[in-house]
């Protein structure tokens, strides 16, 4: 595992100018992509009028101004007070999360992109041009336009129920709230893409459910590269395997952990600084955790602090990932097999389901949302007859997962039933 896989540091003056002139040109380069893809007014299908300067300005000026604040916040971080006012002076740590992270993100934008294209694909005669698609490249940019709105609503969406299931580390100090520091929760990032997703659809006269049919296989690819970052990471991590158990993983502490090159990171995993508090009692042959002293079994904390690593543990990650890449992979080949919008929609609603609840089992991260640790904040006399390791301790994300298939599977019933009807294949209607 690589946590980080290299840091760059800005102390002498160069290269304090070269990070400069970098954000500057960055900023510059968002700003021109934002004049280069905008539209001329209209909603309806067919050619668009050319976008006019001050559409183009305007598009421009927005996403410049959303690059501007990103630089804001990177030169911030990166460069020390004596370069930039504020300045905390940590560099640039390149963490293998955030680049697989933003690779799986570029990736199903990519291809959403292109599916878009042959979806909404509509062959006319243009004077002049001859037979060219006269809707399919509008609906590709208008995809590449959503991911900025996805890539917001899901970064929102994703701290907001991170700060919700961990409410009682902020209760004492709300302010934290807005710190760097803390985590994200993917179901709260989907909730948060697919409300700005919606949002976007209406704005622009798409389709919702014709719309999420083309991006949901994505959202599996994306997550098939993030979640090998969460295992380079060590969150989101399994539990406690036996000695022998054959594909348990064992995650590096900050005297361990190293970077690309071999160079001690003084940067552990998630994994092993949540084992190295943890107080509870193992079983190391068997990996059967218990909350009271018992023969053969050793606190965890001091077993992970004497070695450096965590304990063995299951690689949930890796199974997660997995699944989502097969899920890709067999939804693309379902698309064509549609009968109606909504198909694949609910189809992935409710197979990710089964993938998310099927992985938590194997989850041993403590920190994630249990019923256990709701019962243990609002009623402790209660959190007794609901152990950690109880298979009805149902985790947030499981209750979530419930909920999401049952959405899947009513929209499907409904909609199958409304496209059989449609085409003569639903009960014949009674006389009046």
């Amino acid at each position: 595992m690589l946590p980080i896989l290299f840091r760059l540091s800005f102390e002498s003056l160069w290269s304090q100018v070269l990070l400069y002139a970098a954000a500057l040109a960055l900023v510059g380069y968002i700003a021109r992509n934002g004049w280069r893809g905008a539209l001329g007014a209209g909603k309806g299908p067919g050619p668009r009028p050319p976008p006019t300067a001050a559409d183009r300005a305007q598009r421009a000026a927005l996403f410049g101004g959303i690059g501007a604040a990103l630089a804001f916040y990177g030169l911030q971080y990166a460069l020390p007070a004596s370069a930039f006012p504020g300045g905390k002076g940590d560099g640039i740590p390149v963490h293998t999360y955030g680049v697989l992270l933003a690779l799986g993100f570029a990736c199903a934008v990519s291809v959403a992109a292109r599916l878009a294209r042959d979806e909404w694909r509509r062959v006319a005669w243009v004077e002049g041009r001859g037979f060219v698609d006269v809707e399919g490249p509008r609906r590709r940019e208008q995809v590449l336009d959503l991911a900025l709105w996805v890539l917001v609503g899901g970064l929102v969406g994703s701290r907001v129920l991170f700060i919700l299931v961990n409410w009682k580390d902020y209760a004492s100090n709300w302010t934290s709230i807005f710190s760097l520091g803390g985590g994200l929760v993917f179901y709260g990032g989907l909730m948060g893409a697919a409300g700005a997703a919606y949002v976007f659809a209406r704005v622009h006269g798409l389709d919702f459910l014709r719309l999420a049919d083309v991006a949901l296989p994505t959202v599996s690819l994306g997550q098939a590269l993030g979640r090998l970052g969460c295992f380079c990471a060590g969150c989101c991590w399994g539990g406690t395997a036996g000695a022998d158990a054959p594909l348990a993983v064992r995650f590096p502490g900050a005297r361990v952990a190293q970077d690309l090159f071999g160079h001690l990171t003084g940067n552990g995993s998630n994994a092993f600084h949540s084992q190295v508090k943890d107080g509870r009692y193992v079983v190391e042959a068997t990996g059967e955790v218990l909350h009271q002293a018992a023969p053969g079994a050793v606190r965890i904390s001091e077993w992970a602090a004497q070695h450096g690593t965590t304990l063995p543990v299951h690689p949930t990650q890796l199974f997660e990932s997995l699944g989502q890449a097969l899920l890709f992979v067999a939804l693309l080949a379902l698309r064509r097999h549609r009968r109606f919008h909504g198909q694949i929609f609910s189809l992935w609603l409710m197979a990710y389901a089964v993938l998310r609840s099927t992985v938590e089992l194997f989850r041993g991260d403590t920190e994630r949302g249990t019923l256990h640790g709701l019962l243990a904040g609002h009623a402790p006399s209660l959190a007794h007859w609901v152990p950690l390791e109880a298979w009805y301790n149902v985790s947030t994300s499981q209750f979530i997962s419930l909920c999401m298939f049952t959405f899947g599977a009513t929209l499907l019933y409904q909609r199958s039933r409304r496209g059989s009807t449609a085409a003569g294949l639903g009960p014949t209607p009674s006389p009046a």
